[in-house]
């Protein structure tokens, strides 16, 4: 835990207890402030209390005497309306702020030396953050990784001058933390996401472009048009940017990926520093551009590029991302659970052929429409969740559709006809393109659910190395 000091004797109020929130609250008592928590979830102040946290209805409390409102970032802050507690808060002039916030002002006051490496984007920024932290680690230096991937930023180690705090950030938490000074700060790419909470692109694309605008160093991708206007914004304002790119041909100056390779773009002539055509995780455009941005932030940090090659060829990848997880005879399963747009879906499908697709939950903005170059690839879809209806729509006349309306008919539908079917390794992939509070409490319960699935199928094996049958 990093017990946060920097309040101590205040009395601040914190709504939401669920992992971050929780966190949250313990590493504020742990400080020394006067925590009055509160939950709109009966279970959840009752955790609380177990745990030793004070809880008070915040709807009847004296709002005039808190310092401040921490507020867990899954609680709407803006869109599509307030939270309640949001309302008391600003009515009454108390800042509201979040766990990432907490970790910024800690480590300003207490630890300034402690590096950290922030990192957001729409699609791609937990497998940079993984990346991040593996190649540091690698590397002999203790690397920290949290924040909305894995631990939550305030349970992880308390703050030492030697520790890398790798900490991915999403557009909840960074709408949250006002003063975020990251040593770097990365930017992958910006694509319409969590527009219900943020109310349309440009605000959330100015919420992203915080993370960018308060760090050290800037890393920001060359790949869409927002991306550009805040790098070229950054710069306008004196900012240090490296510019990071999917594609090769969209950068002057940089790091991209140039179809099998990271090469340093800049004064007319290319040099390679990581060939990743043989790598059997980080394949595709996709991850060229995270490797980039990867190796832009520790070169920043001082690591040399033979410990972060070193890093990059041992990285096995992220579960839930495109990992192959088993094979039965021809078929491969791939598990892209945390595919929970269209736009993060679009990697696994320009990876692989003869895919049967197993699609749906809750659907966000655009739908699937956005994926249709790739339709050719789908053998067959399986439609689950909320969305099957409405993808339905869209995939009819493009490829076979199967009604399946859980996931785990699905997996059974799916394995069956892809047996069946012709073709060397057919793919059965989950990557929804959905979000998955349908069904599921989030992206890794859905993950786990079809890892147990298929490994419920008779003849299941270990996938090899690459990921293709044996």
């Amino acid at each position: 835990m990093i017990p946060v000091s920097v309040f101590s004797g205040k009395k601040i109020a914190l709504f939401g207890l669920g992992g971050s929130g929780l966190a949250s609250a313990r590493a504020l008592v742990a400080g020394g402030a006067e925590v009055s928590a509160f939950d709109d979830r009966a279970e959840s102040r009752a955790a609380a209390a177990a745990a030793g946290i004070p809880v008070v209805d915040l709807k009847d409390a004296d709002w005039s005497a808190f310092e401040a409102l921490v507020l867990a970032p899954g609680v709407p802050l803006t869109h599509p309306k307030p939270h309640w507690s949001v309302e008391l808060a600003s009515a009454a002039g108390v800042e509201i702020i979040g766990d990432v916030e907490l970790f910024a002002r800690e480590r300003r006051a207490t630890c300034p030396d402690a590096k950290l490496i922030a990192i957001t984007g729409t699609n791609g920024k937990s497998t940079t953050t993984a990346l991040i932290g593996h190649i540091l680690a690698e590397a002999g230096r203790d690397a920290q990784i949290g924040g909305n991937i894995g631990r939550a930023v305030l349970d992880l180690d308390p703050l030492a001058p030697e520790r890398f705090y790798v900490v991915e950030c999403s557009s909840y938490q960074i709408d949250l933390a006002p003063t975020l000074d990251a040593d770097v700060g990365l930017l992958l790419n910006l694509t319409p996401d969590h527009l219900d909470r943020h109310g349309d692109m440009d605000r959330y694309a100015a919420i992203k472009e915080r993370l960018v605008a308060g760090a050290k160093n800037a890393v920001v991708g060359a790949d869409d048009q927002y991306c550009c206007d805040i790098a070229a914004r950054l710069r306008s304002a004196g900012h240090s940017v490296i510019d990071i790119s999917a594609d090769r041909s969209l950068i002057e100056a940089g790091l991209a990926f140039d179809g099998k390779a990271i090469v340093s773009v800049g004064k007319g002539d290319d040099h390679v520093v990581a060939d990743l055509s043989t790598h059997t995780v980080l394949r595709g455009a996709h991850n060229g551009q995270n490797v980039a941005a990867a190796i832009a932030a520790c070169r920043v940090v001082s690591l040399s590029d033979t410990e972060i090659l070193s890093g990059i060829a041992t990285f096995k990848g992220l579960s839930h991302r495109m990992q192959p997880i088993a094979r039965r005879g021809k078929v491969l399963f791939v598990n892209d659970s945390k595919a929970t747009n269209a736009e993060a879906a679009a990697p696994a499908l320009k990876t692989f052929d003869n895919i049967y697709w197993i699609a749906g939950g809750r659907p966000k903005q655009g739908g699937i429409a956005a994926l249709e170059t790739f339709f050719p690839r789908i053998s067959k879809a399986y439609l689950i969740g909320e969305a099957a209806d409405a993808f339905a729509g869209t995939l009819r006349d493009k490829t076979e559709i199967v009604m399946s309306g859980t996931l785990e008919k699905a997996v059974g539908d799916a394995a069956r006809d892809a047996e069946a079917g012709d073709g060397e390794t057919p793919v059965v992939l989950l990557s929804p393109a959905c979000a998955s509070f349908d069904q599921f409490t989030s992206f890794e319960k859905r993950g786990d659910a079809f890892v147990s699935a298929v490994m419920a199928l008779d003849g299941i094996m270990p996938p090899d190395e690459t990921g293709r049958e044996k």
